[in-house]
């Protein structure tokens, strides 16, 4: 018998072995977002012949965010298989799958799945990861008595793994699986600190980095491991110029990786790769028939990134939220969400550091700390208000250039009005938008910025109310989805 594990994309794995299968986060389209309108399409580009898979024994969903929950995909496969998934799983995510008529089965952890000899189970993300990804779980692969593979999904390697590990009661793993989410945009696109000098650290944005934080800093705890396979990185950004994001060709950094060391092989698979775990020898690679690369889109990208690269520009900021064609309620609404906004933000590191600040490049600070603007308002105006740290409010002030506001206000944002209110509509997530069209500066270190205040705010560990609204959505545009 042997233990294979075959790569669809960004971070769906169908384990196999025993002559049964296990699909690990389903997304089967072509990219997953709440609705057809903003999708994010699956690098690189392929298509999935579900009637090709081998019959599925059960699905595993290791965390509820939108690249690894993906509704239309459980909308296409039977009801009948159990979805299994960690103690932490929000519950309005539980709600949504329960919805389409599926059993979700929620495991302790180390709770263990059996099918014949193929097992798995789920171990908690580290202690240290960071707080929107703590409710991951990380599956743990065997066949029998067999070697194991560990799939170390977005969170720091599972602290309890690695004490069973150690004390001998799990073996060291033949394979890991490591997520690249560095997400790294070429330059003039890229989404970071706007205040001139912040990211001085180019060490940031180098492959090297990418490569020694996925292979030896990760993995440090695992000293006996033969190989590892690359995922993640695999989507393609909301209107992107410049097609994927750099360091995405997994190959290519295979290749660097195993011609710089010799601790482990390096194994960067494309969709459709098919890794094959021997009881004894080297792990093997084929392909399966039922993935398919989608070469002319494909060569589409490549030829988009190339052309970014050779003159690079920086991108207009474009909307991804549907567009609000009812302004007077858009603002209703905002008057409502900006008093809680103001609120919620007191506990982030960003308005902790606004407060313990008292001068800044044009003196001394009054109670406004943090600056806050939306675009494209009423008659295409911009709104702009400030964060008053004596109130926990946000007061209108008057328009600054964004140039004067960076030397007023330690902290900033500017984002289109109807990307927040699609947040607070549930048409879109904070991820969604965070990333993409959220202009942002800040002092301090780069988890002080009020993109990560945003992830604190709004993210479905905060505002279950928003996550469920948003699945609400996704299921409102399932007809859409199935009908591509």
């Amino acid at each position: 018998m042997t233990l294979s594990m075959t790569f669809l994309g960004h971070q769906t794995w169908l384990v196999e072995g025993d002559g049964h299968s296990i699909l690990i986060d389903p997304v089967l389209g072509p990219g997953f977002g709440l609705s057809p309108a903003l999708e994010f399409r699956i690098w690189p580009p392929r298509a999935i012949d579900a009637s090709g898979m081998p019959a599925l024994d059960a699905l595993v969903l290791t965390h509820e965010h939108l690249d690894h929950f993906h509704l239309p995909t459980l909308a296409r496969l039977d009801r009948a298989l159990p979805v299994f998934t960690g103690p932490l799983l929000p519950a309005a995510v539980s709600d949504a799958i329960a919805s389409l008529g599926f059993t979700v089965h929620r495991l302790g952890h180390t709770g263990l799945i059996r099918y014949g000899a193929l097992t798995m189970r789920l171990f908690p993300a580290g202690a240290r990861t960071l707080f929107w990804e703590k409710r991951v779980v990380q599956p743990v692969v065997r066949l029998g008595d067999g070697p194991s593979i560990v799939v170390g999904v977005d969170a720091d390697l599972s602290d309890v793994y690695v004490e069973e590990v150690r004390a001998g009661r799990q073996p060291m793993p033949r394979m890991a699986v490591v997520s690249n989410n560095s997400q790294i945009r070429p330059e003039g696109a890229d989404t970071g600190n706007l205040l001139p000098g912040a990211d001085v650290d180019r060490t940031r944005k180098s492959g090297l980095r990418v490569l020694n934080d996925l292979l030896l800093d990760y993995l440090k705890p695992l000293g006996g491991l033969k190989d590892v396979a690359l995922c993640g990185n695999g989507f393609l950004p909301a209107h992107s110029p410049h097609g994927p994001y750099l360091y995405a060709d997994h190959p290519a950094m295979a290749s660097v990786a195993n011609a710089s060391q010799d601790l482990f092989r390096v194994h960067g698979p494309r969709p459709g790769d098919r890794l094959t775990l021997p009881a004894d020898g080297p792990v093997t690679c084929d392909r399966v028939d039922w993935v398919t690369i989608d070469d002319a889109f494909e060569v589409e990208q490549l030829a988009a990134h190339a052309a970014y690269l050779a003159e690079p520009f920086a991108p207009p900021i474009v909307p991804i939220a549907p567009q609000v064609d009812d302004m007077p309620a858009a603002l209703d609404e905002l008057d409502t969400e900006l008093p809680r906004l103001g609120r919620d933000l007191v506990a982030t590191a960003a308005a902790q550091l606004a407060v313990s600040v008292h001068e800044y490049l044009n003196g001394p600070l009054g109670p406004h700390r943090i600056y806050f603007a939306l675009t494209d308002g009423p008659d295409g105006r911009t709104l702009h208000y400030a964060w008053n740290a004596t109130t926990a409010g946000f007061d209108p002030v008057d328009p600054l250039a964004l140039d004067e506001a960076m030397s007023v206000y330690p902290f900033g944002m500017v984002m289109p009005l109807q990307d927040l209110i699609g947040i607070v509509r549930g048409h879109v997530q904070v991820w969604d938008v965070a990333g993409t069209t959220a202009r942002f500066w800040n002092i301090g270190r780069p988890l002080d910025s009020l993109v990560y205040s945003l992830f604190a705010v709004y993210g479905e560990h905060q505002r279950p109310d928003l996550a469920a609204r948003s699945y609400a959505y996704a299921l409102g545009h399932l007809d859409a989805h199935l009908a591509r």
